[in-house]
C-alpha cells in the first residue's frame, strides 16, 4: 500500500494504528491478539475467519508474553526501524521482541526529505515522534500524526540524531554536527519546539558514522558511538551534564568500515539493554546486542536481515 502526498502529510492512519496497537498489545495479551488481526487487515493481508490451527494462538501469546515481560525504558527504548528508498518511499519495520523485526509496512512517499530523527519525546521508552530535516533546511516535528515546523536553516548540519536526554531533563535532546565538524546539543521543549543550541565541541568531522539511543554502558545515562575514518568504533559515555555531555572516548574495536550505515533502534531484543544495528554494502542487516558494559558494550554480531541496500537511509 502506498500513500503519495503533495505537501506535509500526516502519517497514514494504518501506521498510527499499528504503532498504538504495538504498544498496547505488548502490555495486554488480549489486545496483542487483536493488534495482529487489525494490523494484518489494514495492511492488505488476508485474515481468514476460520479457527486457528492447534497451538497457533498459544505460540503467538507466548511471543507477546516474552516482550510484555520487559517493557521498554528511556535508557533502553523501543524504537522501530524505518527505511527510505531513493524515490522517497518510506517503509517501517516494527520490533518483534525476539531480536528482529516484523515484515515492513509502507508509510508514504516524501520528496525532499534529507533525513529523519526518531525521538522518545516524553521519555516513556517508546518512539512517539520524529524530526524530519528537509533539503531546504526546514525541520518538521511529527507527533500524533501531525506535522509542525520547528526550525529552518538546518542544511548547515551533516548529521543529526537523538540519543535521549543528555542533561537529565524531562525531554530528550538532539545532537547536530555542522559542516565544520562542531557538535551541538539542541534541547527539545515540552511542546516539541527546539531550545537554543549548546556547543559540545569540535573535531567531530573525524567520524564517518555517529549513532546511539539509550544507554550502552550500564550507568543509565544516554551514550553514543562514533566510527572514525580508520574503521575504529568509539564509545562516548554520557555524563548527565548538559554543558559537557560526554566523557573521554573509549575504544570499542576495529573493522567497522565494513558497514556503510550504523543505526540505533534502542532495545531490539527486549532484554532492557540498548543495541546497535549495522548495514553492510550488500544489504545485510546485523544486530549487535548490548551488554551494558562500557569495556565491551556489544556481543558478537547476528545477521537479522537482507536486502537493506535498497534504502538510501535507515533510521
Amino acid at each position: 500500500m502506498r500513500y503519495r502526498v503533495t505537501g506535509p502529510p500526516d502519517y497514514p492512519e494504518f501506521l498510527l494504528l499499528r504503532i498504538a496497537l504495538h504498544r498496547r498489545g505488548l502490555a495486554r495479551l488480549a489486545a496483542a491478539a487483536t493488534a495482529v488481526a487489525l494490523a494484518a487487515t489494514v495492511t492488505g493481508s488476508a485474515v481468514a475467519d476460520a479457527p486457528a490451527a492447534p497451538g497457533a494462538t498459544q505460540k503467538f501469546l507466548s511471543s507477546a508474553q516474552a516482550v510484555a515481560a520487559l517493557d521498554p525504558t528511556p535508557t533502553a527504548p523501543s524504537f522501530f526501524l524505518s527505511g527510505i528508498l531513493p524515490s522517497g518511499q518510506m517503509y517501517v519495520y516494527m520490533r518483534d521482541g525476539r531480536g528482529g523485526f516484523d515484515s515492513r509496512s509502507g508509510a508514504y512517499v516524501w520528496r525532499g526529505l534529507t533525513y529523519c530523527v526518531a525521538v522518545d519525546p516524553d521519555l516513556t521508552g517508546h518512539q512517539d515522534g520524529a524530526y524530519h530535516v528537509m533539503s531546504n533546511g526546514v525541520v518538521n516535528q511529527w507527533r500524533g500524526g501531525r506535522l509542525k515546523q520547528v526550525a529552518t536553516g538546518w542544511q548547515q548540519y551533516s548529521r543529526v540524531l537523538s540519543p535521549g536526554t543528555l542533561a537529565r531533563a524531562s525531554h530528550p535532546d538532539l545532537l547536530a554536527r555542522d559542516r565544520q565538524g562542531v557538535l551541538w546539543r539542541v534541547p527539545i521543549r515540552a511542546d516539541g519546539t527546539l531550545a537554543p543550541r549548546v556547543k559540545v565541541g569540535g573535531g567531530w568531522n573525524a567520524y564517518t558514522q555517529i549513532a546511539g539511543v539509550g544507554d550502552y554502558s550500564g550507568d543509565t545515562k544516554a551514550d553514543i558511538v562514533a566510527r572514525d575514518t580508520q574503521g575504529i568504533l568509539w564509545l562516548y559515555k554520557g555524563t548527565g551534564d548538559g554543558r559537557k555531555p560526554f566523557a573521554p572516548r573509549l575504544r570499542v574495536g576495529s573493522g567497522w568500515n565494513e558497514f556503510n550505515k550504523l543505526v540505533s533502534a534502542g532495545d531490539v531484543d527486549a532484554d532492557r539493554r540498548s543495541d546497535l544495528l549495522a548495514r553492510d554494502p550488500k544489504g545485510g542487516l546485523w544486530l549487535y546486542k548490548g551488554t551494558g558494559k562500557a569495556s565491551a558494550p556489544f556481543k558478537p554480531r547476528v545477521k537479522i536481515g537482507t536486502g537493506f541496500q535498497q534504502y538510501r537511509d535507515l533510521f
